[in-house]
C-alpha cells in the first residue's frame, strides 16, 4: 500500500502529538483573522459560530492526508475541494487562488515554527519534507504557482504576508468570538501562545509585543511532558467539552 506521507516522516511526527497541532492552529487562527478572503469564512458562518469546532474537523482532514494511504488521502484532498467549490457555487464566484495558497502556507509555515518551539530546529531536508507534502496537497487540489521547493517558497511566502494580510472587522469579530468560545482565561493563553509562533507581520498588524507570558513556561511544559504530567495543564487549559477530541490528537 502506497502511503501519502512515509512512516518515518516528520511530518507525521510533527502532526502525531496534540501540542503542536494545537500551536499550528493557534498561529492559524491568527493569521486567518487578518486574511483578506477571511469574508469567506463569514459566508457559511461556520468558523464564527464554532471556532473550536471547526478547528477539530480540519484537523481531521489534516489526520486523514497524513495517516493514511494516497489513495484515501487523495480521496480527502477531493472531498475539501469539492466542499468548497460548493460554496463557491452557492455564492457566485470562485475563491481567490492566492487565498487557497494562504490557507496551504499557514500549514507549512505553522507545521514548522510549531514542532521547533516544542521539540528541535529542523534540518533544511526536514523543512523540504513539510514542504512537499503540502505542494502535494496543493497541486492535487489544483492549486496555480506553487514554488516547486521549500528554499523557492519562503520569499513567496513573505510575499503573501505583506500583500494578503490586513486588519479589518472580521479580524476583531473573530478574536471576540475565540473569546467567547474560550473563556477570558484560555483566550489569554491563546493569545500568549500565538505571540511564540506567529511572524513578524502578524504581530504587527496585530500590535503583539515580542515578548509572551508563555515563554518561561514551555520549558517547564517540556519537562512536564517527560514525567508523563502534560495531560493535568492540558485539562486545565482547554475547554472539558473537547476533552475526547483533544486527546485523540495524539497518535501512539
Amino acid at each position: 500500500m502506497s502511503l501519502f506521507v512515509q512512516e518515518d516522516s516528520i511530518v507525521r511526527q510533527i502532526w502525531g502529538k496534540s501540542d503542536t497541532v494545537l500551536f499550528i492552529f493557534a498561529g492559524a487562527s491568527a493569521e486567518f483573522a487578518l486574511n483578506k478572503a477571511v469574508d469567506w469564512l463569514y459566508f457559511t458562518g461556520k468558523l464564527p459560530s464554532d471556532p473550536l469546532g471547526r478547528l477539530f474537523s480540519t484537523v481531521d482532514y489534516a489526520r486523514r492526508i497524513v495517516f493514511t494511504s494516497t489513495e484515501d488521502a487523495n480521496k480527502a484532498i477531493d472531498t475539501m475541494r469539492h466542499i468548497h467549490a460548493a460554496v463557491e457555487n452557492k455564492r457566485g464566484y470562485n475563491i481567490p487562488d492566492w487565498a487557497y495558497r494562504d490557507v496551504l502556507f499557514m500549514l507549512i509555515y505553522y507545521s514548522i515554527a510549531s514542532y521547533e518551539l516544542l521539540e528541535r530546529n529542523l534540518s533544511n531536508e526536514e523543512k523540504e519534507e513539510v514542504y512537499n507534502v503540502f505542494y502535494r496537497v496543493g497541486m492535487r487540489m489544483g492549486l496555480q504557482e506553487l514554488p516547486s521547493t521549500y528554499n523557492e517558497w519562503l520569499p513567496v511566502r513573505e510575499t503573501h504576508l505583506h500583500n494578503d494580510l490586513q486588519t479589518s472587522n472580521y479580524t476583531q469579530d473573530l478574536f471576540q468570538q475565540y473569546k467567547k468560545h474560550l473563556g477570558s482565561m484560555r483566550f489569554k493563553v491563546l493569545i500568549e501562545g500565538q505571540k511564540l509562533v506567529v511572524p513578524e507581520r502578524v504581530k504587527q498588524l496585530l500590535h503583539f509585543s515580542d515578548f509572551s507570558l508563555l515563554t518561561p513556561v514551555v520549558p517547564l511544559y517540556k519537562i512536564s511532558r517527560l514525567m508523563k504530567m502534560d495531560w493535568l495543564l492540558k485539562s486545565i487549559l482547554l475547554p472539558s467539552d473537547y476533552k475526547e477530541q483533544i486527546n485523540n490528537l495524539d497518535v501512539q
